[in-house]
């Protein structure tokens, strides 16, 4: 079983990042590998909106995403941790989702499936802000939902943590590092 991770915070080191890493020993742990992309560390240019990928499911534009498009391809469990920026995802996870047009196009316009199922594919998407309300991880939930959709992973369990903001701020919270490590764990139980 193949795992896929995407680190869409710009802070190394952060309370994403912590997060992810502890969902990841949880996989780890359970005896599997995990593939993770720090896409703040990754060159990838934005969607070009050029259409070539509504023809044939493939983008025109040649950069680090074409190594995520195959671990999307091959994976069977995938994790997206972002940090909330103006109630949405961050600009290093929405870049690598406009992307994935090319498999919305391959999977709804072209009618070829993405992947054959050798595993129910599922997600884990991860959220942490300094917002108070929820209306900020509502509005990034609904975007992570049609990433997975989109990849064909008709499921996914959402962790969020609300008003933490500074630095290494999640290591004070009672349960996160433990909720996101059983998450993982829950992630790659079959």
């Amino acid at each position: 079983m193949k795992t896929v991770a995407f680190l869409g915070s710009p802070r190394r080191n952060g309370n994403t990042e912590l997060l992810l890493k502890e969902a990841v020993r949880g996989i780890q742990d359970s005896g599997f590998d995990v593939q993770t992309f720090n896409l703040n560390l990754m060159k990838i240019r934005p969607c070009l909106d050029c259409d070539a990928c509504r023809e044939t499911g493939i983008c025109t534009v040649k950069d680090a995403m074409e190594k995520i498009y195959t671990a999307i391809k091959e994976g069977h469990r995938f994790i997206l941790a972002s940090p909330i920026f103006f109630f949405s995802l961050s600009a290093q996870a929405k870049i690598m989702i406009d992307r994935c047009q090319t498999f919305w196009c391959e999977k709804y316009l072209l009618k070829k499936p993405i992947v054959s199922e050798e595993f129910r594919r599922k997600g884990l998407l991860l959220l942490v802000g300094g917002m108070k309300k929820e209306i900020g991880f509502e509005c990034a939930e609904v975007t992570a939902k049609a990433f997975f959709r989109t990849i064909s992973v008709p499921e996914h369990k959402t962790l969020s943590f609300m008003g933490i903001d500074a630095k290494g701020e999640i290591l004070k919270h009672p349960t996160a590092l433990s909720d996101a490590y059983q998450a993982g764990k829950e992630l790659v139980t079959i």
